[in-house]
């Protein structure tokens, strides 16, 4: 990753095409788009996060938003926006529906939903895929048990000493967390500012953003608009940089901080007075039904795309404003069906680069010395931190240098270091929760420690492995940038078929593709909680199912 950086540094000492770029007509207004829809969906994305946290941890609403966040995440951002333009284009569903139910119009209205000059699309593909992605982060923490019995307490403390639940929850855990969650944060900021297939389907065109406009010029057949691009690239994350610093520098101050700290308490009567006559229980209440009706939102707006892509991906002659297509024909899945090797790739792929990450994230984590790991580690994170087109030109480089540009394992190399730090992400709270005193009973045993991690650990963390390795394929299977770049036109997969054919007409082919894009990471989810699930055991140690029927 390091040599990939270094040979992105390169093209940023190209002194004329630092000239060139300012020359662009429509440079400033892009970076403006770009930074009004990256730190907005940030914003908004944190926002509900936090509002989510707050109305269902701890309790059962927050056991069961953790058991939705799979499916959630299983849904990569291109599939998403697909369905999302299904749903509210001019002839989409939404349309339909109003035209059916209240205007009775025959045509498709005029409105601007998708690739709106605003970038309200894009905003909205953003936040609903990157809340369950902060969600999942915050899951990570707060389901080590240490962890959750040591903030239950701590809330339990505050609650007695006079404080409301929401105060003491953004008193006591709000602060915890959000330390904990500055590199997810991080990692959406850095997408969300330099998202490019996203915003190819669904985003602003005039202008677009600028990781469009980069994308753009790397495309071009001219070394000299290559080079603009690789420079601009630089220019994105210098934005990212920025942006970065201008949110430490607001959370330096301590405004936050001052708040957390005021030591104000809220009793009944005051509450009572501040809300008119509101008592607390029904605060608290009312703030719950607020997050349970936000997280319905988000569950709802998730089945709407994928019942959206579903009925797309069968449809014949559609005219509007008919609810339903007139015709339904399987032929998009045929087509699918005969793409094999499109399928074959994405998913040797997917599955190769995803073990390549979760044995280098083992490997690093069992025997890396504390020290490194703290001081390694941003290295790792790299690609979730960076601009994605940067990344993908110092990939590039780094392959020309090996000889690896359009070959197999060229390839294979970029999605694995995609993969690698979400497989980290993944794993590291499970490894950080282990309970050290397994490894001094099994050393008393004179079991030596390979064993003990084959026999034991690792056993014990099966359900945090397969989860890793669920979550690395699903990355592998949404990279468009390096499979186009890296793999130069050579290789298709799923992601890459599903966004060339969003930009033509074929209804029907891309929304079976996209809906194959999301059934793939949903396969993988599924087949690690099978292997994660919780076993019981017989006295003659072999696995079996409880029988609650059977006679003692």
């Amino acid at each position: 990753m390091g040599w990939a950086l270094v040979s992105a540094a390169r093209a940023a000492a190209d002194i004329a095409a630092w000239q060139d770029i300012w020359r662009q007509t429509q440079l400033i207004s892009a970076i403006g788009m770009t930074l009004w829809t990256g730190l907005a969906a940030t914003a908004i994305s944190l926002g509900l996060t936090a509002l989510l946290l707050s109305a269902t941890f701890p309790g059962t609403a927050w056991q069961m938003l953790v058991r939705y966040l799979g499916p959630l995440l299983a849904v990569p951002h291109a599939a998403f926006a697909v369905g999302l333009i299904a749903l509210v284009a001019p002839s989409g569903w939404l349309a339909r529906w109003v035209s059916h139910w209240f205007t009775g119009v025959l045509e498709p209205p005029a409105w601007l939903t998708t690739q709106d000059p605003w970038g309200l699309g894009l905003i909205a593909v953003l936040v609903f895929k990157e809340v369950p992605f902060l969600l999942w982060s915050a899951a990570a923490q707060l389901q080590r048990l240490d962890t959750r019995q040591r903030l239950g307490r701590e809330l339990v403390i505050a609650r007695s000493m006079g404080y409301q639940h929401q105060q003491a929850w953004w008193r006591i855990v709000w602060p915890q967390l959000w330390s904990r969650l500055s590199w997810p944060l991080l990692a959406v900021l850095a997408y969300n500012l330099t998202v490019v297939d996203v915003a190819i389907l669904i985003g602003p065109i005039s202008p677009p953003t600028l990781a469009v406009m980069v994308w753009t010029w790397l495309q071009d057949g001219q070394t000299s608009q290559n080079a603009i691009g690789a420079v601009a690239a630089w220019l994105l994350a210098g934005l990212l940089f920025a942006s970065v610093a201008l949110a430490s520098q607001i959370n330096y101050q301590g405004f936050w901080r001052r708040r957390w700290i005021n030591g104000k308490r809220g009793s009944p009567h005051s509450a009572a007075q501040t809300h008119g006559g509101m008592a607390v229980s029904t605060i608290r209440s009312k703030l719950r039904e607020i997050g349970g009706g936000l997280f319905l939102m988000l569950i709802s707006v998730y089945l709407l795309v994928i019942l959206a892509l579903g009925i797309g991906s069968i449809s014949g002659v559609w005219s509007f404003p008919a609810l339903w297509p007139q015709t339904l024909t399987g032929g998009a899945w045929m087509s699918v069906a005969g793409s094999f090797s499109t399928v074959t790739v994405t998913l040797v792929l997917a599955l190769a680069s995803s073990l390549t990450a979760l044995v280098w994230a083992l490997a690093w984590l069992e025997t890396a010395p504390s020290a490194w790991d703290a001081r390694l580690r941003q290295l790792v994170y790299l690609p979730l931190v960076l601009p994605s087109v940067l990344w993908v030109v110092g990939i590039h480089a780094l392959c020309l240098a090996w000889g690896l540009d359009g070959h197999w394992s060229g390839l294979w190399l970029a999605h694995s270091l995609a993969s690698l730090p979400y497989v980290v992400i993944a794993l590291s709270p499970a490894f950080l929760d282990f309970d050290i005193r397994y490894r001094h009973v099994c050393a008393s045993l004179g079991k030596n420690h390979l064993l003990f991690l084959w026999c034991v650990k690792w056993p014990l963390l099966r359900a945090a492995l397969a989860s890793a390795a669920a979550v690395g394929f699903a990355v592998s299977v949404a990279q468009y940038l390096p499979t186009l770049y890296v793999g130069a036109g050579r290789y298709a997969t799923v992601t890459t078929e599903a966004v060339n054919l969003a930009a033509g007409a074929q209804r029907s082919l891309t929304s079976a593709y996209a809906l194959l894009q999301w059934l793939l990471p949903v396969i993988g989810f599924a087949l690690a909680a099978w292997v994660g699930r919780a076993r019981r055991f017989a006295p003659n140690g072999h696995p079996h199912r409880s029988q609650p029927n059977a006679k003692p």
